[in-house]
């Protein structure tokens, strides 16, 4: 099985990434709200269909809501490449009121991630599947960055 394969008879498996995601959302919840909630019905927000994006205006404003999901989206890739390498790592997002905009990780003085945001109110993936290899794909490439760069990464 892939590493980005994610459901099996609907659970979620051992994905790092996903894993990570996870305990984002989960240490959101300060007051258990939503402890009796599936690790499934807690990525639900990022799956966005084929239809649903089609239900979604082209030019929008994203709400706060989105927004946060993007943040915890990146926090989790942060956190996995801190996981892997031992270098802390930092988000950075900053956004126009018109969803366009620029999130960056940073290990040390090193730009670990950038990512250039467009039609952030239409954020989400696919399937979990897709959720699961972006968020992988990120990750390996910040890994990569950090280990090309140590001595940046480290300062």
């Amino acid at each position: 099985m892939a590493e980005a394969d994610v459901i099996i008879e609907g659970e979620v498996t051992d994905n790092l990434f996903i894993k990570e995601l996870i305990k984002q959302w989960r240490a959101q919840d300060t007051h258990g709200t939503w402890d009796k909630k599936s690790d499934l019905d807690l990525l639900a927000p990022y799956i966005v269909d084929k239809e649903a994006r089609r239900n979604i205006p082209i030019i929008g404003d994203p709400d706060p809501e989105i927004l946060w999901r993007v943040e915890l989206f990146f926090n989790a890739v942060g956190l996995s490449i801190e996981r892997s390498t031992g270098n802390m790592v930092q988000p950075m997002m900053k956004m126009s009121h018109e969803g366009f905009g620029r999130m960056i990780l940073i290990a040390g003085r090193l730009i670990v991630v950038n990512k250039q945001l467009r039609d952030v109110h239409r954020f989400g993936f696919e399937n979990l599947e897709k959720l699961a290899a972006e968020g992988t794909k990120y990750v390996s490439a910040g890994v990569e960055m950090i280990q090309k760069f140590p001595e940046v990464a480290n300062f």
